[in-house]
């Protein structure tokens, strides 16, 4: 048998290889954006968190195990202090194809070039809405001018892709699609769109209510776009049709009107070192316990990630009818 440090896949129970780390460095966000977090929010205590080094460790542990890519998420992860020099230890890591990054957008400009610097290849962005007013009510605190010069940065300094994230929720920004895709269009630039996913209690609507499903949008866009299917994919759950006479492409990640777990990839580090065997379900292994315990012990580390592929569940169960049995907020999860 192999030992763990020969062992080069990580395989689920289900026959899934998971070679896809998402990694929250923080809780904490400059936003407080109504379908993520509730307006006032306790965040984590800083003692809590990860370190920076103890972040590194487990992201080379996973890469030493099959691992190809890794994205760095928060909360809004460019709020956290250090963050360049841990993008620049990440990108390091040689067995890796990819070091990517998930923002909100609001410290793109003035941090885009480092992040290229660094190693990070791919970017997505979180953009709502083009409209000032409603940016701001979405994202309680948010300015939409500051998030549209850090666009603009992220272009102007070549990053591979850049791909925006739009959240779609019914009577709030649904009939803002075709605006959205205009803009990605004229930005030479992909946009995903993403049903709200049932995590956190909230207090600015009810979900079953706002759901805006990606049939009902995909049916919007072709009223403008002529879409066409194509095999793309990036790693993630995003299923992808080409704008005809476009660069750009149009990805769907549908939850619950066309559930993915089948095909599920990945797992999730939390902020304070919790590997998430699900977004949808709360089985999950205490890292940071282990690795504070064994200090530099990689051995033990990697030895604890295989066997936690033993409980990796087949799927989530989301429910838009039912209060959400995942009570922490997407921010704590890592998005």
């Amino acid at each position: 048998m192999s030992s763990p440090s020969q062992t080069t896949q990580l395989i689920d129970r289900f026959g899934r290889t998971v070679d896809y780390l998402r990694v929250s460095i923080t809780d904490r966000c400059d936003f407080r954006c109504v379908y993520c977090m509730s307006e006032e929010m306790t965040f984590l205590p800083r003692a809590q968190i990860l370190t920076l080094e103890e972040i590194h460790f487990i992201s080379q542990a996973f890469a030493e195990l099959g691992v190809k890519k890794i994205r760095i998420t928060g909360g809004e992860p460019l709020v956290r202090k250090g963050v360049l020099e841990l993008f620049q230890k990440i990108g390091k890591i040689d067995s890796l194809d990819e070091l990517v990054l998930t923002t909100n957008g609001s410290k793109l400009q003035e941090l885009a070039e480092s992040l290229k610097q660094a190693g990070v290849k791919r970017i997505n962005i979180s953009l709502d809405t083009l409209d000032a007013v409603k940016f701001k009510q979405i994202t309680r605190t948010g300015d939409l001018n500051k998030v549209l010069k850090g666009i603009r940065q992220a272009k102007k300094v070549g990053f591979e892709r850049i791909k925006l994230n739009a959240v779609i929720l019914k009577n709030r920004n649904h009939l803002e699609v075709v605006d959205l895709v205009k803009f990605a269009i004229d930005n030479a630039i992909d946009i995903s769109f993403i049903e709200e996913m049932p995590l956190g209690v909230i207090d600015s609507h009810k979900r079953e209510e706002v759901y805006y499903s990606s049939d009902l949008i995909k049916s919007d866009l072709e009223k403008q776009f002529e879409l066409k299917s194509t095999l793309d994919k990036t790693g993630g759950p995003s299923v992808y049709w080409n704008v005809t006479g476009t660069e750009t492409r149009v990805g769907f990640i549908s939850p619950h009107s066309a559930n993915f777990c089948s095909t599920c990839n990945r797992v999730r580090l939390t902020a304070e070192g919790r590997l998430l065997l699900c977004l949808g379900n709360e089985h999950s292994v205490d890292l940071k316990r282990v690795i504070r315990a064994n200090p530099g012990d990689m051995e033990k580390l990697k030895r604890v990630i295989i066997e936690s592929m033993k409980i990796k569940p087949e799927k989530h169960e989301f429910n838009l009818n039912e209060q959400p049995i995942i009570l922490r907020h997407m921010s704590a999860t890592g998005g």
